[in-house]
């Protein structure tokens, strides 16, 4: 019964990780799914400029850029876009990390499909609600239905999450193979503290599920030999 006290412990903890994916740049600046980082300079009048930008679930923040010329820095404040539900490489990307050509690189239809972020997130809160009742030891029925209901609705939030685990890493990869063919190396890509924060609610949640089936089993088990008692 060790292994389904966990499932509660496991679902809350998957919880939290998508919560916090799900609030994202722009909400939460330092969670994202890929950041892009320019470093570029030049040798005509002594001129360079730095900055990054990191895009999540509802948009983007870019960081400080600092543009130096002729040895002179000029310093703009971070900003960050609305958060909405589809996004693309608006001017204000191209302009903070000085290049061109990444209007095509995502489109707000791509973006759109990491809403099942949240929607992950909301299948998993109802699987936790749910599991809060596998620790009633008072009633054998009761922890019954409620690892039932938990294994349902949580094999569903598992398959939702892996499923949104893989659009995640898919939708990295495509955008880190077009940046790398629009901008010729001018730009590094980094990998986001958000897709596997989605891996690890991922493996929380299957975690669960085998906790919650041995919960199953171990009530089928200790109701079996409850019975063989009573005939005796």
């Amino acid at each position: 019964m060790l292994l389904a006290s966990l499932a509660p412990l496991l679902i809350f903890v998957a919880f939290l990780l998508l919560l916090l994916v799900s609030l994202s740049a722009p909400i939460i600046n330092s969670i994202y799914l890929f950041r892009l980082v320019a470093n570029i300079s030049a040798s005509l009048l002594d001129s360079g400029a730095s900055g990054s930008a990191r895009f999540g679930v509802w948009g983007y923040c870019l960081s400080s850029i600092d543009v130096s010329v002729l040895g002179i820095d000029h310093n703009s404040a971070a900003q960050c876009s609305k958060a909405k539900l589809g996004y693309n490489f608006d001017s204000n990307v191209a302009t903070a990390l000085h290049v061109n050509g990444l209007q095509n690189v995502i489109s707000r239809t791509l973006t759109a499909a990491l809403v099942l972020n949240p929607i992950a997130c909301s299948l998993t809160f109802l699987a936790l609600l749910s599991s809060l009742f596998i620790l009633r030891r008072h009633g054998a029925g009761v922890s019954r239905l409620a690892s039932l209901f938990t294994l349902g609705i949580g094999l569903v939030a598992a398959l939702l999450t892996t499923i949104v685990f893989l659009i995640d890493v898919i939708f990295v990869a495509i955008v880190r193979h077009r940046i790398k063919n629009a901008t010729d190396g001018d730009l590094i890509f980094n990998w986001g503290n958000a897709v596997w924060m989605t891996l690890g609610a991922t493996i929380a949640l299957w975690g669960a599920l085998v906790g919650a089936c041995c919960g199953l089993v171990g009530l089928r088990r200790s109701n079996k030999a409850r019975d063989s008692m009573n005939r005796y």
